[in-house]
């Protein structure tokens, strides 16, 4: 066989070697889409104006014409000092809101001079332990301007008491504090796994927040409900969008039972999602998500309110699809996945930085990060109109079938007999890891192509500087929770925790008491410590 004829043949076999066009949520894709696709689609029903009923075309009138997205860069490490720097940095580069990573720890609740904190501190996001270090992680940052998103969940109401608390040393009013909490415990138990009570009584701890924040903290979304981490673990888009919903459905049903009315709470409920590589799919998700969410809250649940039809939603690029071959080509597909959430409609937005495959974000790779936003924002184009992809026979076609696999979904969560049946029979875990599977053989077999990992790939030493914490950081903070306790009133704390007990045997709500606790510098620890004695412990039944 000649040179030419044998390159010929292996041409010839690279392109037979796709058999089959399927996008990551196992959709089979057509050659070509024509108006035949969406042969039943009624403008008026299906898409509408943008800012109106069902809110396909997006969340409001004229969308990044009257004002951007939110740029939200995820941040948080070492010391309550060090992450104060890298806020200051960011916002000095133009980020417009802030978004609070905190450590392993933390999110445990569990104080960091404790064994199962060894190692951890710091490591993958900023140590928090008492009201003195949520002081200094927002030094010189005015609470009143600025709107911050918290990302942690069992111990969420802790941490909002906290920043309340700091507001109020800043002389701010609660109903002057802007931002979300994340807040979304069905997630933990479905994906993230980093629960710490049982399902009803974290319920409990959630709607009480709801109602707090509905009368007090008239700015602040209650819920982030959550889509990015069941993705992280391994799901499909289908199977995030669904498990999401379905997530924000209980949130609603569980407030209305407490006696709330759905148009008084639901307006301050938000969604985060995630963005994935597969640009189209990722795109018509967030499209069906909306419409979903405007057709459940109007026609299930009584909802009067376009606010509390509206689904705001912000996005964070796709962790997990982050590479440590060839870091830099993480910027090339943080790009695409950030213009896929924009044309998809967000309203804030977290880039990831190229190395975080390897560390966490040296200031290089987050300026980066933030720069990817600014040039969409600024230099595309893509801000100009609203919904530019709207009428495409393709978008139309797979935000249809999207929200239709979803309802699927939603039926057979019916019949388990709800979300937390369902997670106590393992439904969501065994569907998200047959799904991460699949997608992790057709990589292995070459069935998908990961460029640098399965393809193109190229025998290069990594050169990536690593950003790396200090052991020195949790020595630290260690001494700083000692010296707390060794000089705040501990019959003070005392007090305040054994009247949260009191009230965690009751009804009443809890966060005034969680409120009086933080403000007398009880740790994180004591108070989740102090609930464990009420609520206990939550122990999965794995079935793997």
């Amino acid at each position: 066989m000649t040179e030419s004829k044998e390159k010929e043949v292996k041409k010839e076999s690279r392109i037979k070697r796709r058999k089959k066009f399927t996008n990551l949520s196992d959709i089979e894709i057509k050659e070509i889409y024509t108006e035949n696709d969406i042969e039943n689609f009624n403008y008026a029903q299906d898409l509408g104006s943008p800012g109106h009923y069902p809110f396909t075309r997006g969340a409001y009138p004229t969308m990044y014409r009257g004002q951007l997205w939110t740029m939200r860069q995820f941040s948080g490490f070492g010391s309550a000092e060090q992450t104060n720097n890298r806020y200051k940095f960011l916002l000095d580069h133009g980020q417009t809101g802030l978004s609070v990573a905190f450590s392993l720890h933390t999110i445990y609740g569990i104080e960091a001079d404790n064994e199962r904190a060894l190692g951890e501190i710091g490591k993958e996001g900023v140590s928090i332990d008492t009201l003195k270090d949520m002081e200094i992680l927002f030094d010189g940052i005015d609470l009143s301007k600025i709107s911050t998103s918290m990302t942690i969940n069992a111990p969420a109401s802790i941490l909002l008491a906290m920043y309340i608390v700091v507001g109020e040393k800043q002389g701010h009013t609660p109903d002057q504090l802007r931002g979300t909490i994340q807040n979304d415990i069905l997630k933990e138990y479905i994906a993230q796994k980093s629960w710490i009570f049982p399902p009803e009584p974290s319920m409990r701890l959630i709607v009480d927040t709801i109602e707090y924040c509905t009368k007090y903290v008239p700015q602040w979304y209650t819920i982030s409900i959550s889509g990015y981490h069941i993705r992280e673990a391994g799901s499909t888009a289908v199977q995030e969008l669904a498990f999401t919903l379905a997530d924000g459905f209980s949130y609603v049903e569980a407030a209305i039972e407490r006696g709330l009315n759905v148009d008084d709470f639901a307006p301050r409920l938000s969604f985060f999602f995630n963005s994935h590589n597969n640009f189209f799919e990722e795109t018509c998700k967030y499209r069906a998500a909306r419409r979903i969410w405007a057709k459940r809250m109007k026609n299930k649940y009584g909802a009067k309110k376009p606010e509390s039809m509206r689904l705001r939603f912000h996005t964070q690029t796709a962790g997990v699809s982050l590479t440590a071959q060839e870091p830099e080509n993480n910027i090339i597909r943080v790009t695409l996945q950030a213009l896929a959430a924009v044309l998809g409609g967000t309203q804030s937005l977290h880039t990831n930085s190229f190395d975080e495959a390897l560390c966490l974000p040296t200031e290089k790779a987050v300026k980066i990060a933030l720069r990817t936003q600014q040039i969409i924002a600024h230099e595309s184009g893509v801000t100009d109109t609203v919904d530019p992809l709207a009428g495409s026979y393709y978008v139309e076609w797979l935000t249809n079938k999207m929200e239709e696999e979803a309802e699927k979904y939603f039926e057979r969560i019916e019949e388990l007999g709800g979300v937390i049946p369902a997670i106590k029979a393992n439904f969501f875990q065994k569907e998200i890891a047959n799904a991460s599977y699949k997608y992790q053989k057709e990589i292995e077999n070459q069935e998908r192509t990961i460029v640098a990992v399965n393809q193109f790939q190229l025998r290069e030493p990594c050169t990536t500087p690593l950003l790396k914490i200090d052991e020195e950081v949790a020595k630290q903070q260690m001494e700083r929770l000692n010296n707390i306790k060794a000089e705040r009133n501990n019959d003070k704390v005392m007090e305040t925790l054994e009247k949260l007990k009191g009230a965690a045997k009751g009804t009443e709500n809890l966060i005034p008491y969680i409120m009086d606790a933080v403000r007398e510098y009880a740790s994180i620890g004591e108070i989740i410590d102090a609930l464990k004695e009420i609520f206990g412990t939550y122990h999965e039944d794995s079935v793997f």
